[in-house]
């Protein structure tokens, strides 16, 4: 692990500050119907609020505080975070076998649970805001239809917007999710002013209790109050952008927030057992005259709260493209100042797409919430297993105890989720299906087909090389031939060298390779490999993003044509079919790196798979 740098303390409440509205818009909207749908379930007895009140409060404290402020946020390569993260560190620890197939595989279900919950997120979210118009004087009679149609919209309008960037209103996230926290804090401490007695749902027993008692619908109940800790993975996940200080000391105030809201609706759902929504219930009982200017600030939330969501997700995809895990996807830095400013034009039609159709398939918040939480406890579980494999390595045995402790609750929550599965649960799976499918097809494929390209040693390379370079008249000038592995020389430069006879005054071979840790870049020519034939080694760590035409021209590369290989794939196999469809759609190698495109020279190569 990386130690994280000194920061000062202006610095630490600026960047906890920033991280309001990086990091928490997830797990912060969490109070707009987190208990609504819980007592959906339930009757509003005074022991089951203090019951659910204590479930909420320590699935706060253990899940959030516990597993990843505390133990997650240990874990890092140069401040960053997240499952991939987990999965580099593991894969440093393990020779190439079974372990490192194994946790490779837990990697793969995380990372495509997590885009899966990247969908349901917004939806659930957005959804849930809107329904409070409901509550506005003389909207009582709004129909759902129209709700449905704002969601969809707001959904619509927010990832129309990503292609533009987020940079400049990122500015303005931090003190709409202040004022979201301080509203939450308000409102919540005056309903426990008035029943100071509800402090209590603190004692941890009454949670216990309440599981113990309750049989099936107590365990089913668990299923709805992990709502509260969803976005709890983003805290880890965002650690890179803000460091684990700021993060840390954000927390503490969003966690009072939280706990002061959800404990004041307790003590107002009591008095007002026939509410549907206890959030903006409470809101507008307490203070009417400032009930829309409360609903357009939860309705930002949520869509600051989408935003962080569907930014994450755009590194998730980011980081799993350079790590090869994901196929090559057209990549646009949106921000000048800031390298984590991406957009994935594939990634985000793909989350509108199934965004909308969430929102139309499930029509409220509150049937949507079956389909929430499994996605995400998922990933929280795979989480906490990869973490107690790292502290086993490293045999810190008193974080690998409390890392089992809080990853069996997490799993008892993930098994209470499963429960959902019949009844909308079934969508997280299918969403995380498709970037699981497209995650084996593509790598598996890439395997056959480097095999059946049939790349030939560079000493074989070498013996027909120097003879043509010799021999043949060359061409003035530089020719780049990108090469993945130089020791193994790919057919089309055989193609280009050897058969058609393109010979140049100086060949570069050029690969570009990602290292294990996400920072940090390194180029630079090695020895000559003959007369007439050089390498140059390029290696960034996979949260890098680099100009390579920019590298070029700092090593006084001036290049006249770069040459790079086109597989025309074609078989009867349709998992194949689906591969040759996938490389067809989606950019190329040199399409994804942005180089110059008056200088490229496809070579195809035809392959049966």
């Amino acid at each position: 692990m990386t130690p994280e740098p000194h920061i000062k303390d202006e610095s630490l409440i600026k960047g906890a500050f920033k991280s309001l509205g990086v990091v928490f818009g997830d797990i912060g909207t969490s109070p707009i119907y987190t208990l609504t749908v819980i007592f959906l379930l339930l009757k509003p007895t005074e022991s089951n609020v203090l019951s659910i009140l204590s479930l909420i409060i320590w699935t706060l404290l253990t899940v959030v505080t516990m597993k990843y402020i505390w133990l997650a946020m240990s874990l890092s390569r140069r401040g960053e975070g997240g499952i991939v993260v987990l999965l580099d560190i593991l894969t440093s620890y393990m020779k190439k076998g079974k372990g490192v197939v194994f946790v490779s595989f837990l990697a793969y279900i995380g990372i495509s649970l997590m885009i899966g919950d990247g969908i349901i997120t917004p939806a659930i979210s957005i959804l849930s805001a809107v329904e409070g118009i409901k509550l506005i004087p003389g909207a009582e009679g709004v129909q759902q239809g129209f709700l449905i149609l704002l969601a969809s919209v707001i959904a619509i309008l927010l990832l129309s917007y990503q292609k533009k960037g987020t940079d400049n209103v990122a500015r303005a996230f931090s003190p709409i999710m202040m004022i979201w926290f301080l509203a939450l804090a308000i409102y919540g401490t005056i309903y426990l002013v008035d029943s100071p007695w509800i402090l209590k749902c603190m004692n941890p027993l009454y949670g216990v209790d309440f599981l113990i008692n309750h049989g099936w619908l107590g365990f089913f109940t668990l299923s709805e109050v992990i709502l509260c800790a969803t976005g709890g993975e983003a805290l880890y996940a965002d650690m890179g952008h803000l460091g684990r200080k700021p993060i840390t000391y954000a927390w503490f105030f969003v966690i009072i927030a939280l706990v002061l809201n959800y404990m004041g609706q307790g003590a107002y759902m009591l008095t007002h057992k026939s509410s549907h929504n206890l959030l903006f219930g409470m809101v507008f009982q307490q203070t009417a005259v400032l009930y829309i200017p409360f609903l357009v600030l939860s309705i930002m939330a949520t869509v600051i709260a989408s935003q962080a969501m569907i930014s994450g997700i755009f590194s998730i995809v980011y980081q799993a493209i350079n790590l090869r895990i994901l196929p090559l996807m057209r990549i646009d830095f949106t921000s000048s100042r800031m390298k984590g400013q991406i957009y994935i034009s594939s990634v985000n039609w793909f989350l509108l797409f199934f965004i909308v159709l969430i929102i139309l398939e499930f029509k409220d918040s509150s049937s949507l919430a079956a389909a929430y939480g499994l996605a995400v406890t998922g990933a929280m579980f795979l989480a906490g297993t990869m973490m107690a494999i790292i502290f086993t390595i490293r045999r810190m045995y008193f974080k690998l105890i409390c890392t089992i402790f809080v990853t069996f609750i997490v799993g008892l929550f993930f098994a209470s989720t499963m429960l959902k599965i019949p009844f909308g649960g079934y969508w997280s799976l299918l969403l995380a299906c498709i970037p699981f499918i497209v995650m084996i097809v593509y790598m598996k494929g890439q395997k056959r087909l480097f095999r059946l390209m049939n790349p030939v040693p560079l000493d074989r390379f070498l013996l027909c090389y120097n003879e043509v370079y010799k021999e043949l008249p060359k061409i003035k000038g530089t020719a780049i031939y990108l090469v993945r592995d130089e020791k193994l020389i790919p057919p089309y430069v055989l193609h280009t060298m050897i058969k058609n006879q393109i010979i140049y005054e100086d060949n570069i071979f050029v690969s570009i390779s990602r290292m294990d840790g996400p920072w940090g870049v390194s180029y630079g020519f090695k020895q000559p490999i003959a007369e007439g034939l050089r390498l140059f080694e390029i290696k960034m760590g996979y949260m890098e993003m680099e100009d390579i035409e920019k590298i070029f021209r700092v090593s006084w590369i001036r290049e006249k044509v770069i040459f790079y290989g086109i597989e025309d794939i074609y078989s009867s196999n349709p998992i194949w079919k689906f591969f040759a469809v996938m490389k067809l759609l989606l950019p190329s190698y040199v399409k994804f790196y942005n180089l110059p495109a008056s200088e490229l020279h496809g070579v195809t190569t035809k392959v049966n798979m």
